[in-house]
Protein backbone atom coordinates (compact mmCIF):
# COMPACT_ATOMS: atom_id res chain seq x y z
CA UNK A 1 0.00 0.00 0.00
CA UNK A 2 1.01 3.31 -0.90
CA UNK A 3 1.44 6.23 1.83
CA UNK A 4 1.75 9.81 1.86
CA UNK A 5 4.21 9.84 4.22
CA UNK A 6 6.40 6.65 5.69
CA UNK A 7 4.73 5.41 8.30
CA UNK A 8 6.61 4.28 12.02
CA UNK A 9 5.70 0.52 12.74
CA UNK A 10 6.10 -0.92 16.31
CA UNK A 11 9.43 -2.65 15.59
CA UNK A 12 10.99 0.89 14.47
CA UNK A 13 9.82 2.26 17.54
CA UNK A 14 11.22 -0.11 19.65
CA UNK A 15 14.87 -0.22 17.86
CA UNK A 16 14.48 3.53 18.42
CA UNK A 17 13.85 3.12 22.17
CA UNK A 18 16.59 0.15 22.29
CA UNK A 19 19.12 2.58 21.01
CA UNK A 20 18.75 5.33 23.22
CA UNK A 21 18.79 2.97 26.35
CA UNK A 22 14.86 2.95 27.01
CA UNK A 23 12.00 0.25 27.47
CA UNK A 24 8.94 2.52 26.37
CA UNK A 25 7.62 5.69 25.64
CA UNK A 26 6.51 6.11 29.23
CA UNK A 27 10.30 5.63 30.68
CA UNK A 28 11.59 8.26 27.91
CA UNK A 29 8.84 10.95 29.41
CA UNK A 30 9.66 9.78 33.52
CA UNK A 31 11.31 12.92 34.30
CA UNK A 32 7.70 14.41 33.64
CA UNK A 33 6.13 15.70 36.88
CA UNK A 34 3.32 13.13 37.14
CA UNK A 35 0.91 15.94 37.64
CA UNK A 36 0.92 17.87 34.73
CA UNK A 37 0.78 14.95 32.57
CA UNK A 38 -2.51 14.31 30.65
CA UNK A 39 -3.78 10.61 33.10
CA UNK A 40 -7.05 10.02 29.97
CA UNK A 41 -7.42 9.54 26.51
CA UNK A 42 -7.42 12.28 23.75
CA UNK A 43 -11.18 13.60 23.59
CA UNK A 44 -11.20 12.34 19.72
CA UNK A 45 -13.19 10.18 17.93
CA UNK A 46 -10.99 6.86 16.76
CA UNK A 47 -8.54 6.56 13.46
CA UNK A 48 -10.36 6.30 10.40
CA UNK A 49 -9.35 4.79 7.23
CA UNK A 50 -7.93 8.00 5.14
CA UNK A 51 -9.96 8.05 2.17
CA UNK A 52 -13.20 8.42 4.54
CA UNK A 53 -11.38 11.08 6.58
CA UNK A 54 -10.65 13.24 3.23
CA UNK A 55 -14.10 12.29 2.30
CA UNK A 56 -15.63 14.19 5.44
CA UNK A 57 -12.65 16.81 5.99
CA UNK A 58 -13.73 17.82 2.21
CA UNK A 59 -17.55 18.23 3.34
CA UNK A 60 -16.67 20.40 6.37
CA UNK A 61 -14.11 22.67 3.77
CA UNK A 62 -16.85 23.13 1.32
CA UNK A 63 -18.75 24.76 3.76
CA UNK A 64 -16.13 27.57 3.88
CA UNK A 65 -17.37 30.73 1.86
CA UNK A 66 -14.18 32.02 -0.20
CA UNK A 67 -13.54 33.94 -3.04
CA UNK A 68 -14.05 30.76 -5.26
CA UNK A 69 -17.28 30.40 -4.23
CA UNK A 70 -18.60 34.29 -3.76
CA UNK A 71 -17.35 37.67 -5.23
CA UNK A 72 -15.29 39.57 -3.12
CA UNK A 73 -15.06 43.12 -2.16
CA UNK A 74 -13.17 42.85 0.75
CA UNK A 75 -9.81 44.19 1.03
CA UNK A 76 -8.07 45.96 4.21
CA UNK A 77 -4.77 44.85 3.08
CA UNK A 78 -5.52 41.74 1.47
CA UNK A 79 -6.60 41.30 -2.15
CA UNK A 80 -8.33 39.64 -4.64
CA UNK A 81 -5.42 40.21 -7.90
CA UNK A 82 -4.84 38.04 -10.77
CA UNK A 83 -1.91 35.56 -10.48
CA UNK A 84 -0.30 34.31 -14.07
CA UNK A 85 -0.59 30.47 -14.43
CA UNK A 86 3.14 30.15 -14.07
CA UNK A 87 3.43 31.35 -10.65
CA UNK A 88 2.21 28.14 -8.74
CA UNK A 89 3.70 25.66 -11.49
CA UNK A 90 7.29 27.55 -11.04
CA UNK A 91 6.98 27.69 -7.31
CA UNK A 92 5.89 24.22 -6.84
CA UNK A 93 9.10 22.93 -8.59
CA UNK A 94 11.04 20.91 -5.49
CA UNK A 95 14.15 22.98 -6.08
CA UNK A 96 12.45 26.23 -5.17
CA UNK A 97 9.54 24.70 -3.08
CA UNK A 98 12.42 23.07 -0.32
CA UNK A 99 14.51 25.70 -0.47
CA UNK A 100 15.42 28.00 2.81
CA UNK A 101 18.29 30.49 2.98
CA UNK A 102 20.95 29.67 0.90
CA UNK A 103 23.70 29.97 3.20
CA UNK A 104 26.16 28.37 0.48
CA UNK A 105 25.88 29.70 -2.77
CA UNK A 106 27.82 27.81 -5.15
CA UNK A 107 24.82 25.52 -4.76
CA UNK A 108 21.96 28.15 -4.34
CA UNK A 109 22.66 30.32 -7.67
CA UNK A 110 18.96 29.93 -9.18
CA UNK A 111 17.65 30.58 -5.38
CA UNK A 112 20.23 33.44 -5.23
CA UNK A 113 19.07 34.80 -8.39
CA UNK A 114 15.51 34.66 -8.12
CA UNK A 115 15.81 37.15 -4.87
CA UNK A 116 18.43 39.33 -6.32
CA UNK A 117 15.44 40.03 -9.44
CA UNK A 118 13.19 40.25 -6.61
CA UNK A 119 15.05 43.09 -4.67
CA UNK A 120 15.78 44.60 -8.09
CA UNK A 121 12.63 44.87 -9.43
CA UNK A 122 10.90 46.19 -5.64
CA UNK A 123 14.01 48.88 -6.55
CA UNK A 124 12.38 50.05 -10.26
CA UNK A 125 8.68 49.58 -8.26
CA UNK A 126 9.66 51.94 -5.54
CA UNK A 127 12.39 54.42 -6.93
CA UNK A 128 14.68 53.18 -4.12
CA UNK A 129 17.97 52.36 -4.25
CA UNK A 130 18.36 48.90 -2.93
CA UNK A 131 15.99 46.35 -1.40
CA UNK A 132 16.24 43.35 0.83
CA UNK A 133 15.36 39.69 -0.03
CA UNK A 134 11.73 40.37 1.67
CA UNK A 135 10.59 40.30 5.07
CA UNK A 136 7.70 38.32 6.95
CA UNK A 137 4.85 40.51 5.73
CA UNK A 138 4.17 44.29 5.87
CA UNK A 139 3.52 44.61 9.60
CA UNK A 140 7.23 43.73 10.37
CA UNK A 141 8.55 45.93 7.54
CA UNK A 142 7.18 48.58 8.98
CA UNK A 143 8.08 48.05 12.44
CA UNK A 144 11.43 47.65 11.66
CA UNK A 145 11.57 50.84 9.38
CA UNK A 146 10.94 52.83 12.25
CA UNK A 147 13.34 50.79 15.05
CA UNK A 148 15.97 51.12 12.11
CA UNK A 149 14.29 54.70 12.02
CA UNK A 150 15.39 55.33 15.76
CA UNK A 151 18.60 53.94 16.14
CA UNK A 152 19.75 55.86 12.97
CA UNK A 153 18.68 59.04 14.11
CA UNK A 154 18.72 58.52 17.52
CA UNK A 155 15.75 60.27 18.38
CA UNK A 156 12.65 58.88 20.67
CA UNK A 157 9.76 60.18 18.33
CA UNK A 158 7.78 58.38 15.20
CA UNK A 159 4.95 60.37 14.31
CA UNK A 160 2.44 58.19 12.58
CA UNK A 161 -0.51 59.14 10.49
CA UNK A 162 -3.84 56.97 11.62
CA UNK A 163 -4.18 55.85 8.14
CA UNK A 164 -1.83 53.52 8.38
CA UNK A 165 -3.30 49.83 8.39
CA UNK A 166 -4.47 49.48 12.04
CA UNK A 167 -2.28 45.55 12.12
CA UNK A 168 0.65 47.78 11.02
CA UNK A 169 0.16 50.36 14.32
CA UNK A 170 -0.42 47.51 16.66
CA UNK A 171 2.84 45.64 15.22
CA UNK A 172 4.93 48.91 16.05
CA UNK A 173 3.04 49.47 19.77
CA UNK A 174 4.48 45.87 20.70
CA UNK A 175 7.66 47.12 19.70
CA UNK A 176 7.76 50.53 21.45
CA UNK A 177 6.47 48.75 24.43
CA UNK A 178 9.83 46.92 24.81
CA UNK A 179 11.84 50.17 24.43
CA UNK A 180 10.02 52.54 26.60
CA UNK A 181 12.51 55.28 25.75
CA UNK A 182 10.76 55.68 22.06
CA UNK A 183 7.87 56.97 22.20
CA UNK A 184 5.01 56.50 19.29
CA UNK A 185 2.97 59.54 18.31
CA UNK A 186 -0.54 59.31 16.19
CA UNK A 187 -1.85 61.94 13.81
CA UNK A 188 -5.93 61.74 13.01
CA UNK A 189 -7.43 62.15 9.72
CA UNK A 190 -8.53 64.93 8.02
CA UNK A 191 -11.65 62.71 6.56
CA UNK A 192 -9.89 60.21 5.10
CA UNK A 193 -6.32 61.62 4.33
CA UNK A 194 -3.85 62.84 7.46
CA UNK A 195 -4.57 65.93 8.66
CA UNK A 196 -1.71 68.12 7.36
CA UNK A 197 -1.76 70.69 10.35
CA UNK A 198 -1.65 68.53 13.05
CA UNK A 199 0.92 66.40 11.64
CA UNK A 200 3.28 69.28 10.91
CA UNK A 201 2.22 70.17 14.14
CA UNK A 202 3.57 66.64 15.70
CA UNK A 203 6.88 67.06 14.08
CA UNK A 204 9.81 68.50 16.14
CA UNK A 205 13.56 68.22 16.53
CA UNK A 206 12.82 64.96 18.16
CA UNK A 207 11.36 63.38 15.81
CA UNK A 208 13.17 60.12 14.34
CA UNK A 209 10.82 59.51 11.29
CA UNK A 210 7.11 60.59 9.84
CA UNK A 211 5.32 57.77 8.52
CA UNK A 212 2.30 57.28 5.78
CA UNK A 213 0.87 54.92 3.91
CA UNK A 214 0.34 54.79 0.35
CA UNK A 215 -2.59 54.81 -0.71
CA UNK A 216 -3.78 54.56 2.49
CA UNK A 217 -5.91 52.02 4.64
CA UNK A 218 -8.98 54.19 3.67
CA UNK A 219 -8.15 53.92 0.55
CA UNK A 220 -7.69 57.86 -0.53
CA UNK A 221 -3.52 58.64 -1.68
CA UNK A 222 -1.87 60.74 0.76
CA UNK A 223 0.56 63.86 -0.65
CA UNK A 224 3.65 62.50 -0.24
CA UNK A 225 5.12 66.13 -1.62
CA UNK A 226 3.36 68.06 1.06
CA UNK A 227 4.68 65.49 3.81
CA UNK A 228 8.06 64.88 2.82
CA UNK A 229 8.89 68.83 2.47
CA UNK A 230 7.57 68.66 6.34
CA UNK A 231 10.23 65.68 7.28
CA UNK A 232 12.92 67.58 5.62
CA UNK A 233 13.01 70.57 7.77
CA UNK A 234 13.44 68.87 11.11
CA UNK A 235 15.80 66.41 9.31
CA UNK A 236 13.73 63.22 10.38
CA UNK A 237 13.39 60.27 8.12
CA UNK A 238 10.60 59.27 5.73
CA UNK A 239 8.46 56.52 5.79
CA UNK A 240 6.08 55.15 3.66
CA UNK A 241 4.12 51.95 3.86
CA UNK A 242 3.54 51.20 -0.23
CA UNK A 243 1.04 48.96 -2.19
CA UNK A 244 3.38 47.99 -4.79
CA UNK A 245 0.89 47.10 -7.33
CA UNK A 246 -0.49 50.98 -7.38
CA UNK A 247 2.89 51.78 -7.92
CA UNK A 248 2.76 50.95 -11.73
CA UNK A 249 0.59 54.09 -11.52
CA UNK A 250 1.16 56.27 -8.76
CA UNK A 251 4.50 58.12 -8.21
CA UNK A 252 7.11 56.14 -6.55
CA UNK A 253 8.13 57.02 -3.26
CA UNK A 254 11.40 57.42 -3.79
CA UNK A 255 10.64 60.07 -6.32
CA UNK A 256 9.14 62.57 -3.29
CA UNK A 257 12.33 61.67 -1.41
CA UNK A 258 11.06 58.97 1.08
CA UNK A 259 14.07 57.14 3.22
CA UNK A 260 12.34 53.37 3.25
CA UNK A 261 9.45 52.37 1.21
CA UNK A 262 7.75 49.19 3.17
CA UNK A 263 4.78 46.88 2.35
CA UNK A 264 3.96 43.86 1.28
CA UNK A 265 4.25 41.70 -2.49
CA UNK A 266 0.80 39.77 -1.25
CA UNK A 267 -0.57 41.94 -4.53
CA UNK A 268 1.63 40.06 -6.92
CA UNK A 269 0.93 36.48 -7.12
CA UNK A 270 0.73 35.30 -3.61
CA UNK A 271 -3.26 34.22 -2.87
CA UNK A 272 -5.43 35.34 -0.37
CA UNK A 273 -5.39 32.10 1.33
CA UNK A 274 -6.50 33.25 4.86
CA UNK A 275 -4.68 36.00 5.78
CA UNK A 276 -1.08 34.68 5.06
CA UNK A 277 1.51 33.68 4.98
CA UNK A 278 2.79 36.90 2.99
CA UNK A 279 5.95 38.32 1.72
CA UNK A 280 7.33 41.64 3.00
CA UNK A 281 9.47 43.92 1.04
CA UNK A 282 12.06 46.73 2.71
CA UNK A 283 13.66 49.31 0.18
CA UNK A 284 15.99 51.85 1.46
CA UNK A 285 18.51 54.33 -0.07
CA UNK A 286 22.48 53.55 -0.22
CA UNK A 287 22.93 55.88 2.98
CA UNK A 288 20.50 53.43 4.80
CA UNK A 289 22.19 50.49 3.08
CA UNK A 290 24.39 49.31 5.98
CA UNK A 291 21.17 49.32 8.08
CA UNK A 292 18.74 47.43 6.61
CA UNK A 293 17.21 43.89 8.58
CA UNK A 294 17.23 40.77 6.95
CA UNK A 295 19.64 40.20 4.05
CA UNK A 296 20.76 41.26 0.74
CA UNK A 297 22.26 39.29 -2.05
CA UNK A 298 24.28 40.46 -4.33
CA UNK A 299 25.60 40.19 -7.88
CA UNK A 300 29.88 39.19 -8.66
CA UNK A 301 32.04 37.88 -10.94
CA UNK A 302 34.17 35.08 -10.30
CA UNK A 303 37.74 34.92 -10.80
CA UNK A 304 36.84 33.82 -14.59
CA UNK A 305 34.37 36.27 -14.51
CA UNK A 306 31.09 34.79 -14.97
CA UNK A 307 28.16 36.10 -13.31
CA UNK A 308 27.51 35.05 -9.24
CA UNK A 309 25.06 35.36 -6.79
CA UNK A 310 26.18 35.72 -2.88
CA UNK A 311 24.60 36.92 0.38
CA UNK A 312 26.13 40.02 1.50
CA UNK A 313 25.76 42.73 3.89
CA UNK A 314 24.80 40.88 6.63
CA UNK A 315 26.96 41.35 9.12
CA UNK A 316 24.58 42.66 11.16
CA UNK A 317 22.13 40.45 11.56
CA UNK A 318 20.74 38.80 15.51
CA UNK A 319 22.59 34.93 14.41
CA UNK A 320 25.90 37.02 14.04
CA UNK A 321 26.05 40.25 16.68
CA UNK A 322 23.41 38.90 18.50
CA UNK A 323 22.44 41.49 21.27
CA UNK A 324 24.46 44.65 18.82
CA UNK A 325 22.61 43.70 16.17
CA UNK A 326 19.99 46.22 14.60
CA UNK A 327 17.56 43.51 13.89
CA UNK A 328 16.46 40.19 15.24
CA UNK A 329 15.08 39.35 11.84
CA UNK A 330 17.40 37.32 10.21
CA UNK A 331 15.09 34.98 7.55
CA UNK A 332 13.03 36.22 4.74
CA UNK A 333 10.00 35.00 2.61
CA UNK A 334 11.87 33.15 0.22
CA UNK A 335 8.96 31.53 -1.55
CA UNK A 336 6.41 33.71 -1.77
CA UNK A 337 9.35 36.38 -2.47
CA UNK A 338 9.68 33.57 -5.18
CA UNK A 339 6.12 33.96 -6.59
CA UNK A 340 6.23 37.53 -6.67
CA UNK A 341 9.08 37.89 -8.19
CA UNK A 342 7.51 35.13 -10.87
CA UNK A 343 4.34 37.21 -11.42
CA UNK A 344 5.75 40.52 -11.53
CA UNK A 345 8.37 39.21 -14.13
CA UNK A 346 5.38 37.57 -16.51
CA UNK A 347 3.12 40.67 -16.08
CA UNK A 348 6.02 43.27 -17.55
CA UNK A 349 6.05 47.10 -16.56
CA UNK A 350 2.75 47.33 -19.54
CA UNK A 351 1.18 44.58 -17.44
CA UNK A 352 2.07 45.68 -13.98
CA UNK A 353 0.43 49.07 -15.14
CA UNK A 354 -2.39 47.80 -17.06
CA UNK A 355 -3.38 46.09 -13.68
CA UNK A 356 -3.33 49.24 -11.88
CA UNK A 357 -5.27 51.55 -14.02
CA UNK A 358 -7.94 48.66 -14.39
CA UNK A 359 -7.83 49.19 -10.19
CA UNK A 360 -8.31 52.25 -10.04
CA UNK A 361 -11.15 52.45 -13.06
CA UNK A 362 -13.19 49.82 -11.54
CA UNK A 363 -12.80 51.35 -8.25
CA UNK A 364 -14.07 54.73 -9.00
CA UNK A 365 -16.67 53.45 -11.47
CA UNK A 366 -17.79 51.67 -7.92
CA UNK A 367 -17.86 54.54 -6.19
CA UNK A 368 -20.16 56.67 -8.62
CA UNK A 369 -22.22 54.25 -8.40
CA UNK A 370 -22.73 53.76 -5.12
CA UNK A 371 -22.54 57.79 -4.82
CA UNK A 372 -26.23 57.26 -7.66
CA UNK A 373 -27.86 54.70 -5.85
CA UNK A 374 -27.80 57.33 -2.91
CA UNK A 375 -25.03 56.47 -0.56
CA UNK A 376 -22.70 58.62 1.13
CA UNK A 377 -18.96 57.60 0.24
CA UNK A 378 -16.04 59.92 1.66
CA UNK A 379 -14.12 61.94 0.14
CA UNK A 380 -10.70 61.46 -1.23
CA UNK A 381 -8.74 59.94 -4.86
CA UNK A 382 -8.91 56.46 -4.43
CA UNK A 383 -7.10 53.66 -5.97
CA UNK A 384 -8.70 50.82 -5.82
CA UNK A 385 -10.59 51.20 -1.94
CA UNK A 386 -13.05 53.77 -0.59
CA UNK A 387 -15.54 54.12 1.85
CA UNK A 388 -18.85 53.63 2.63
CA UNK A 389 -21.40 55.14 5.02
CA UNK A 390 -24.38 52.69 5.33
CA UNK A 391 -27.11 53.37 7.69
CA UNK A 392 -27.14 50.20 8.98
CA UNK A 393 -24.20 48.03 10.89
CA UNK A 394 -21.91 46.28 8.67
CA UNK A 395 -21.71 43.36 10.26
CA UNK A 396 -25.34 43.16 9.57
CA UNK A 397 -25.19 44.42 5.80
CA UNK A 398 -22.24 41.85 5.17
CA UNK A 399 -23.86 38.72 6.40
CA UNK A 400 -27.23 39.79 4.21
CA UNK A 401 -24.74 39.98 1.56
CA UNK A 402 -23.41 36.60 1.63
CA UNK A 403 -26.52 35.09 1.32
CA UNK A 404 -26.73 37.25 -2.20
CA UNK A 405 -23.14 35.12 -2.77
CA UNK A 406 -21.35 38.80 -1.83
CA UNK A 407 -18.00 39.19 0.20
CA UNK A 408 -18.87 42.70 1.44
CA UNK A 409 -15.91 45.20 2.64
CA UNK A 410 -14.42 45.40 5.58
CA UNK A 411 -15.85 47.24 8.85
CA UNK A 412 -14.60 50.03 9.95
CA UNK A 413 -16.06 50.25 13.18
CA UNK A 414 -14.10 47.08 14.53
CA UNK A 415 -10.92 49.54 13.96
CA UNK A 416 -12.56 53.20 15.02
CA UNK A 417 -15.97 53.51 16.44
CA UNK A 418 -15.91 57.05 14.46
CA UNK A 419 -16.41 54.65 11.55
CA UNK A 420 -19.38 53.55 12.90
CA UNK A 421 -21.71 52.00 9.46
CA UNK A 422 -19.34 52.35 7.29
CA UNK A 423 -17.55 50.06 4.65
CA UNK A 424 -14.17 49.96 3.09
CA UNK A 425 -14.73 48.51 -0.62
CA UNK A 426 -12.09 47.10 -2.46
CA UNK A 427 -12.43 46.70 -6.41
CA UNK A 428 -9.60 44.73 -7.76
CA UNK A 429 -8.95 44.42 -11.65
CA UNK A 430 -10.85 41.04 -11.50
CA UNK A 431 -14.27 42.71 -10.72
CA UNK A 432 -16.25 42.82 -13.51
CA UNK A 433 -18.85 45.52 -14.53
CA UNK A 434 -22.01 42.75 -13.50
CA UNK A 435 -20.66 41.90 -10.18
CA UNK A 436 -19.93 45.81 -9.61
CA UNK A 437 -23.50 46.84 -10.44
CA UNK A 438 -25.05 43.78 -8.53
CA UNK A 439 -23.14 44.62 -5.40
CA UNK A 440 -24.44 47.83 -5.37
CA UNK A 441 -27.91 46.79 -5.92
CA UNK A 442 -28.09 44.44 -3.31
CA UNK A 443 -26.02 46.53 -1.17
CA UNK A 444 -28.88 49.18 -1.38
CA UNK A 445 -31.83 46.76 -0.64
CA UNK A 446 -29.92 45.25 2.12
CA UNK A 447 -29.74 49.33 3.41
CA UNK A 448 -32.99 50.17 3.01
CA UNK A 449 -34.69 47.37 4.50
Amino acid sequence: MSHRYIPLTEKDEQEMLETIGVKSIQELYSDVPEDVLLNRDLNIADAEPETQLLKRLTRIANKNITKETHTSFLGAGVYDHYAPAVVDAMISRSEFYTAYTPYQPEISQGELQAIFEFQTMICELTAMDVANSSMYDAMTSFAEACLLAWGNTKKKKIVVSKGLHYQALQVLDTYSKIREQYEVVTVDLDGTVTDLKKLEAAIDDDTAAVAVQYPNFYGSIEDLEAIQAMVADKKALFIVYANPLSLGLLTPPGEFGADIVVGDTQVFGIPTQFGGPHCGYFATTKKLMRKIPGRLVGQTTDDEGNRGFVLTLQAREQHIRRETATSNICSNQALNALASSIAMSALGKQGIQEIAIQNMENANYAKTEFKNNGFTVLDGVSYNEFVVRFDRPIAEVNRALLDEGIIGGFDLSTVDQTFENHMLVAVTELRTKEEIDTFVQKAGEINGK
